[in-house]
């Protein structure tokens, strides 16, 4: 039987972006709600390091959002709001490159972040070796001294990848009490599907809410 969606690679795209957007019913989404009166946040901005950007495990999709991060990162530091960096910064022991090529291994350049969003003074840099931002990291007690100890409840994720190192630093959040924003056009994945499909997990999982970088540049201001 012929497919409804015609033949080739646009035909199967089109089918695997219509199946993509039923994996979890729009329906079920929890918005972050918690902390709706007292909000702290922080931003996070997840391994826009040379190697995934440009190097060996590049995410090209992100090129082009890599304007909307740093219109967060700007409104951001103008209001206070703290900024973190979340990078892979490996050893040749790490597990991880069991599974992957080597990529951004501490001290070179591929492990530093891009010029078009460098840190500035003021921010915090938190090296990891594996997909979550929290896994035996310092994340967690440089959220908890933000806000004069008061520590931050409300993260705003931005970074590579939406399936990936976005979606299980999301899952960390949450099991430590964290509620997520994720900046819908300030993240990606190596496909179309990859990025739909993870920002939709994070939706149902895990009180994410996902928010266009204007929207936030709005709420910071």
């Amino acid at each position: 039987m012929p497919s409804a969606h015609g033949h080739g690679k646009e035909g199967r795209a089109t089918a695997e972006l219509e199946a993509a957007a039923a994996v979890y019913p729009p329906s079920s989404f929890k918005p972050p709600k918690v902390y709706e009166k007292d909000r702290r946040r922080a931003v996070l901005v997840v391994d826009m390091v040379e190697d995934f950007v440009y190097g060996v495990l590049r995410c090209e999709r992100m090129v082009p959002k890599i304007p909307n991060v740093a219109a967060v990162l700007d409104a951001s530091r103008a209001s206070g709001v703290p900024v973190v960096y979340c990078n892979d910064s490996h050893k040749p022991s790490d597990f991880e490159l069991n599974r992957w090529e080597a990529h951004a291994m501490r001290g070179t350049k591929g492990a530093q972040v891009i010029p078009e969003l460098a840190p500035r003074k003021g921010d915090h840099v938190v090296p990891k070796s594996t997909y979550s931002s929290f896994q035996a990291t310092e994340l967690d007690d440089v959220l908890r001294g933000l806000y004069g100890g008061r520590g931050a409840n409300t993260l705003v994720i931005a970074g590579v990848t939406t399936d990936c190192c976005v979606r299980h630093t999301a899952a960390d959040a949450f099991f430590r009490r964290y509620e997520t924003e994720v900046v819908e056009d300030g993240v990606e994945a190596f496909s179309e599907v990859q990025h739909r499909v993870g920002l939709q997990y994070v939706r149902y999982w895990y009180l994410c809410g996902v928010t266009g970088s204007r929207d936030l540049v709005r709420r910071l201001r």
